[in-house]
C-alpha cells in the first residue's frame, strides 16, 4: 500500500492541534502511513519497550548523581540522534543484504524513504531546540528571551511527545518490516551502553550499582524486543530473516503467497473484521402459485 501525496498526517494536523504541541507532535512523529499494531499482544510489548528504552536514553545514573541538566540532556539527546543517522542505515542496510534472495530494494524504496524523513527530522527538532536553550541562557535581551524561551518551551512539549512516538514506531521502520523496530531498539540500547562498558565508566556508581544501570535497560529491551519478534512470527508468520514482499499480509495464515503490491503491513483495523464461519444460507425460491 503506497503512500499518497499529503497523506503524512492523514489531515488530523489542523489549526486546533498546531496550538497543542503533544498532538502536533503526535500527527508529525505518528504518521498515517505507519501501519498499526496487528494486536493488543504485540502492542503492550512495544509499550513496554518504550519504557525501557527511555531508560537506556536518559540513563537513570544521571538521577541517582543528582546532576540532571536540560542542556546536558538535550546535548546527549542531539549525539545519539546524530548516531541513530548513521546507525539505523547501516542496520537497515545489513538486513537489505539478508533480504536479496527474497525481493529487491526498489520494492521498499517508498516506506524507506519515508522512515529516513522521519529521522531527519527528529535530529533536526532536537538540533533547533538545542539551539534555543543555548540563545536563551546566553541572551541578556528580554524581548530575545521571551520571544525563544516561548518557542522553546513549545518545542521541547512538542519533542519530548515526539521521542516517545518515535521510540515506539523507531522512525515508522514497521512500514518497511514489522521486525525492524524490535531489531532497531535492541541494536541502539546497546550502542548506549558499550561505551560505558568499554571505558569501565560507571558515572560515579558504585560497581555493582553501575553494572546494574548501564546492562539493565539493554537487557531488558533485547529480552522485550526478542518476545516482540517471537510472537509476530508465532502469530502472523512474520519473520526478521524474510524479504517483506516474500511474507503475507497479516491476518492470512503464514506461507500464503503476497498478491499485488510488494508487502506493507496493512493500514486497517489492527485485529481485522470477524469472519464468518459458514456461509449465509440462500432463501429458498418460492413458486409463482404458492406452491411449497
Amino acid at each position: 500500500m503506497a503512500r499518497t501525496r499529503g497523506s503524512w498526517t492523514g489531515g488530523t494536523l489542523t489549526a486546533g492541534a498546531v496550538l497543542k504541541p503533544q498532538h502536533a507532535a503526535r500527527a508529525v512523529f505518528h504518521p498515517a502511513w505507519i501501519p498499526q499494531a496487528l494486536d493488543r499482544s504485540v502492542e503492550r510489548l512495544k509499550r513496554f519497550r518504550v519504557v525501557a528504552g527511555a531508560v537506556a536514553s536518559l540513563g537513570v545514573y544521571t538521577f541517582v548523581e543528582g546532576g540532571f541538566d536540560v542542556t546536558e540532556l538535550l546535548e546527549n539527546a542531539l549525539t545519539a540522534s546524530v548516531v541513530l543517522l548513521f546507525l539505523t542505515p547501516l542496520t537497515v542496510g545489513v538486513m537489505l543484504f539478508v533480504w536479496r534472495r527474497g525481493g529487491t530494494v526498489r520494492q521498499l524504496r517508498g516506506p524507506l524513504l519515508d522512515s529516513a524523513a522521519l529521522l531527519v527530522l527528529f535530529v533536526a527538532c532536537v538540533a533547533v531546540l538545542l539551539l534555543l536553550v543555548r540563545t536563551v541562557n546566553a541572551s541578556a535581551n528580554p524581548v530575545v528571551i521571551i520571544g525563544a524561551g516561548l518557542t522553546m518551551l513549545w518545542l521541547l512539549v512538542f519533542t519530548a511527545y515526539g521521542a516517545v512516538r518515535v521510540s515506539g514506531n523507531f522512525f515508522g521502520t514497521a512500514a518497511t518490516h514489522r521486525c525492524l523496530p524490535p531489531l532497531l531498539a535492541m541494536v541502539t540500547s546497546w550502542l548506549v551502553a558499550v561505551p560505558d562498558l568499554v571505558t569501565g565508566d560507571l558515572h560515579g556508581l558504585s560497581l555493582t550499582l553501575g553494572y546494574v544501570f548501564i546492562l539493565g535497560a539493554p537487557v531488558t529491551v533485547t529480552a522485550i524486543a526478542l518476545l516482540e519478534m517471537g510472537r509476530l512470527k508465532r502469530r502472523y508468520g512474520i519473520r526478521l530473516t524474510a524479504h517483506p514482499a516474500t511474507l503475507a499480509p497479516a491476518g492470512m495464515p503464514p506461507g500464503t503467497p503476497p498478491a499485488g503490491n510488494p508487502y506493507v503491513p496493512p493500514q486497517g483495523h489492527p485485529y481485522g473484521r470477524p469472519q464468518t464461519p459458514y456461509p449465509r444460507p440462500h432463501p429458498r425460491p418460492r413458486h409463482p402459485h404458492g406452491g411449497g
